[in-house]
């Protein structure tokens, strides 16, 4: 099967994944030092040379759909949206949550994923993967405070993960629940191929000219000018 493009840059810690399902043929993280809007473009050139690939010989093209960091979230929907206009290729998008919690990866067991949204709040989806063979919505992404996560969840005893988890986790583990390891806690590249493998009709843009990632608020600017306009 011809190979897919990933990039995923909703948090600090970002990376670009070439590859089909569970055949990742190249995967590159970008630090949380890196400035992903001068890192990414290189780091899918050096992806694409290392798995052997030119760019025409990709299937498709899979993003981090947001919610997220602003900047990065329009970074990876602005490429996305590029490659495949240029290639004439499908465009996929997942929330960069589902790609933590498919990171994190629990199976029968819902995973709460969390990024951590400031200003007191989070990003916040839970998924459930049974059999590690499609994917279950269990919560919409939202952003709100922690507590409210951890009352909507509180009959599903999920496992949480992603920097958000960690910024809450006196409140989590108050609550007597689990957080993931830090290094499955981050929304890697390569999990959006696995999506895309998984669950394509979920992921598929059927307007990528016309498509917008999920904010669910404004950037920073926005909302100032939103109150002082």
């Amino acid at each position: 099967m011809r190979p897919y493009l990933a990039i995923e840059t909703s948090t600090a810690t970002g990376g670009v994944a070439v590859g089909r399902g569970e055949r990742v043929l190249a995967e590159v993280t970008l630090g949380v030092q890196a400035r992903h809007s001068e890192a990414v473009l290189p780091a899918v050139d050096f992806a694409l040379r290392e798995a052997g690939v030119a760019p025409r010989d990709l299937a498709g093209v899979v993003v981090g759909g947001g919610p997220g960091s602003f900047t990065g979230v329009r970074l990876a929907a602005a490429m996305g949206k590029g490659l495949v206009r240029a290639l004439g290729v499908p465009l996929y998008a997942y929330s960069g949550l589902a790609a933590l919690a498919a990171s994190a990866g629990a199976g029968e067991r819902p995973v709460c994923a969390l990024f951590d949204a400031r200003r007191g709040e989070v990003y916040a989806a839970c998924y459930r993967f049974p059999g590690f063979s499609r994917m279950e919505v269990v919560q919409a992404p939202v952003v709100c405070p922690v507590e409210e996560v951890l009352r909507s969840t509180a009959d599903l005893a999920p496992l949480f993960a992603g920097d958000g988890a960690l910024r809450h986790r006196d409140a989590i583990e108050a609550a007597g629940l689990t957080i993931a390891p830090v290094h499955l806690g981050l929304p890697r590249a390569a999990a959006l191929l696995w999506l895309a493998d998984l669950a394509p009709e979920a992921g598929r843009v059927e307007a990528p000219a016309d498509w917008e990632p999920l904010y669910l608020r404004a950037a920073g600017a926005e909302r100032g000018t939103a109150v002082h306009g």
